[in-house]
């Protein structure tokens, strides 16, 4: 099955048959119990949701029969058309609207897409939220407006010029510092919206740009997730070019990854730390990333003198940590940045522009810049168990074998070692422990992650 339902939203490869795959039956059904729940929210003459979409080639299908479905609801739809995930969520806020539906399947590759859900303040549903939707979408409660109460399509194409606005007024965001130090920067904006939103940010801001898969036509020139492994030609831009960096983004534009003058990887996990070292410089105050990422924003943060916390894997989870602990910036370390000046969501254009700011101030490379973070490595690996082994006993075992460490249980087991870490997380889906580690060298995080895999076949007796 590639239909996969969940409390963030429905995403799936399209074709096929419904409730197997995401056909347009499946579209118009989850669309429908979200509207439901709107109307559910409150009782007033008049609700509106904002639509957007990435790209992808299967977009702007997937738009009409969501948008429809709403105006067959009696909501009136405001149409971005091609956008990006922040922008809809900031969209959603100054509009004053009731929700959002972005369809975008974000780094997935171009068979899939996705019905990703915004409540009125423009940030993704809560788990209650997203199990009621859920619960709607299998029952009988759907009710359609009558012929003199169906909604309208409203559509306003100028809304990332608006979140571009919104970016540069930020008090933090030096657009002079910009300007001034002249940059030169290759965009990868991987042939969706990103390639129309970053260099229009760009431009703004005075920055000499080239554009490497600009072109929003949705056909992915390589895996759209921004990993080292797909950004070969970027890598190899930069340094032809001789820019000063260069800019990937995923399709629907909350992720965001660096390339260093040299053509090296700027590392996803240190894009939020460099921001969030910018903007403690400037504002001290807390940090939350969630228990996957990088020590590296715990050790930025000490030295600004704020505090850390950690929060579960999901930006839902992160957000909210953020909104409990008063957060000056937040994120995850997929190259997520989180700015409560600007909105809650990731967001792939303030983060660059926090970036460019620190950068033109720092007048250092970018590679500079990355050496004067600590240097952390990662390791990912997963251990396939037995089915019907009991996963959270064995999580437990681990957490007592290592109980003189700092332990956090808020998602999986987490164990915090003095030079290193370990997260566990068992799959919801399938008997499997995904294993992260991070430690200073990737030898020994590598090590580290196959000790763990050790210890986990030991308790399991496998």
């Amino acid at each position: 099955m590639t239909l996969i339902k969940s409390i963030s939203g429905i995403r799936g490869t399209i074709g096929g048959n419904p409730g197997d795959n995401l056909t347009p039956i499946d579209a118009v059904k989850f669309t429908s119990a979200y509207g439901s729940f709107i109307k559910q929210q409150r009782t007033k003459d008049e609700y509106r949701v904002v639509v957007g979409r990435d790209a992808r080639l299967s977009g702007e299908m997937l738009q009409q029969l969501v948008m429809q479905t709403l105006v067959g609801m009696g909501i009136h739809v405001i149409d971005l058309d091609l956008s990006t995930t922040p922008t809809v969520e900031l969209a959603v806020k100054l509009e004053h609207a009731d929700g959002g539906i972005i369809l975008t399947a974000s780094h997935n590759p171009k068979q899939w897409n996705a019905l990703k859900l915004l409540d009125k303040n423009g940030e993704f549903l809560n788990a209650e939220a997203g199990a009621k939707i859920l619960e709607l979408a299998e029952s009988a409660e759907l009710n359609f407006a009558d012929v003199d109460d169906l909604g309208e399509i409203h559509k306003n194409d100028a809304y990332i010029d608006i979140h571009i606005d919104e970016v540069l007024d930020l008090e933090l965001v030096d657009e002079d510092a910009i300007k001034a130090a002249g940059f030169k920067i290759v965009v990868d904006g991987v042939n969706s919206t990103g390639g129309i939103a970053i260099p229009m940010l760009l431009n703004r801001l005075g920055v000499h740009t080239v554009k490497l898969y600009c072109e929003p036509n949705g056909r992915f020139p390589h895996n759209p997730e921004p990993l080292k492994e797909h950004l070969g030609d970027i890598c190899a831009l930069v340094k032809e070019e001789n820019a000063d960096l260069g800019i990937v983004v995923d399709p629907d534009v909350d992720r965001l990854a660096f390339i260093d003058e040299t053509g090296e990887m700027f590392g996803e996990e240190y894009t939020l730390v460099a921001c969030a070292d910018y903007v403690l410089g400037e504002n001290p105050g807390a940090t939350v990333s969630n228990l996957s990422s990088s020590r590296a924003l715990r050790d930025v943060t000490l030295k600004h003198g704020g505090t850390y916390h950690a929060a579960a894997v999901g930006e839902v989870n992160v957000v909210a940590k953020m909104k409990e602990v008063g957060a000056v910036i937040g994120g995850e370390g997929n190259g997520g940045i989180i700015y409560p000046e600007s909105h809650y969501g990731r967001d792939a254009l303030v983060g660059v522009a926090l970036f460019l700011t620190h950068l033109a101030k720092q007048k250092v490379k970018v590679s500079e810049l990355r050496a004067s973070y600590p240097a952390y490595f990662m390791s990912k690996k997963k251990i396939e168990l037995t089915p019907g082994l009991d996963v959270d006993g064995i999580l437990k075992a681990v957490a007592e074998n290592h109980k003189t460490e700092e332990i956090n249980t808020i998602d999986g087991v987490k164990i915090d070692f003095e030079k290193h870490w370990v997260h566990l997380r068992k799959s919801n889906t399938e008997p499997i422990i995904r294993i992260y580690t991070e430690a200073p060298s990737q030898t020994e995080a590598d090590q580290i992650a196959d000790d763990m895999i050790a210890e986990i076949k030991q308790i399991a007796g496998i």
